[in-house]
């Protein structure tokens, strides 16, 4: 393995060193991760796929780092707490090189991220360092990128020494109803929103539906994949509500969201859950409920890597 986190490389996105440098990290050309303070809440990974035709500032989708303690039921969430620094809504977090929590809080700026070849691929790797939970639990999150798979991102997270223990470490993909995601496709079915919550309606969230690995799709190395696709033909054409906010109305080619999970605990879930109206508010969701968090959920190990990737739909 080699590492070169100073040289050039136009396959990449990644901050220039300089304090005032956009936190943002990923492929020129394909997916991406940012962090505050750009656009959107605090406490989220921030996930671009400008392939997708979207403009330099339009995410695609978040993920929340979201830890269960030992022997609890109830979530950490990066989104909702409150900073103990600061008193503001949504954990701060931090980029960083390497694990550590005096380059994080340094204020010259986010981290570069460092450039590796392993096995004759490049990869860009950058920490994510979190708050610590009101629960606790004191975790890190490392996100990957593989040149060879310019959409899709690694992330793995960690349990620093501080933390207490952790049944697990959940990282969802938060913003399914930005695309209006309602095809949950599974290793012998298509499972959609209304077959699952016929009778759901408000503003609040549907509970959770989980399927087990057994249900999954295995790809040709063994990994397990769970993949979730609009079923709109033409979703920037959509009518909306009077009063929907102008970044919940969807536009760009349509994609397929999925997980990818290499040697699967026997213990391994899917879950999503689903929303009727758009997230803090009560706009109705063109098409009905659609898939609002979607994730992968195994017991904790410390560095489990899970892969999420984008990739547009073809015209069919």
């Amino acid at each position: 393995m080699t590492a070169d986190a100073d040289a050039p490389h136009d396959t990449w996105v990644r901050p220039d060193g300089t304090p005032s440098a956009e936190p943002r990290w990923g492929f020129a050309d394909g997916i991406q991760i940012g962090l505050h303070p750009l656009n959107g809440p605090r406490g989220l990974l921030r996930i671009y796929a400008p392939y997708l035709g979207h403009p330099h500032d339009r995410l695609v989708n978040f993920i929340a780092v979201e830890p269960i303690v030992r022997g609890q039921t109830e979530r950490g969430y990066s989104e909702l707490e409150h900073s103990a620094l600061d008193g503001v809504q949504g954990k701060r977090m931090w980029s960083a090189d390497a694990p550590d929590r005096a380059v994080a809080s340094a204020p010259d700026g986010p981290a570069r991220g460092v450039i590796e070849t392993s096995d004759g691929v490049e990869h860009l790797r950058v920490f994510v360092l979190v708050e610590r939970f009101d629960n606790g639990a004191d975790v890190y999150v490392r996100v990957s990128f593989r040149a060879d798979r310019p959409h899709e991102i690694g992330v793995a997270a960690y349990r620093s020494e501080s933390s207490v223990p952790l049944d697990a470490c959940v990282l969802s993909a938060t913003m399914g109803n930005f695309a209006r995601l309602r095809r949950l496709r599974l290793a012998d079915r298509v499972v959609t929103p209304a077959e699952l919550w016929p009778e759901h309606g408000g503003d609040g969230f549907t509970d959770h539906a989980r399927f087990a690995a057994s249900e999954l799709t295995t790809d040709d190395g063994g990994d397990v994949v769970v993949s979730a696709t609009p079923d709109e033909a033409d979703p920037e054409h959509a009518q909306y509500a009077l009063g929907t906010a102008e970044h919940w109305k969807y536009f760009g080619s349509r994609a397929t969201q999925s997980w990818r999970a290499p040697k699967p605990h026997p213990k391994l879930e899917a879950r999503v859950n689903g929303r009727r109206s758009y997230w803090a508010s009560s706009s109705p969701i063109p098409g009905g409920t659609s898939y609002e968090n979607f994730e992968l959920v195994e017991p904790f190990a410390d560095g489990r890597e899970f892969f999420f990737s984008i990739e547009p739909l073809s015209a069919e």
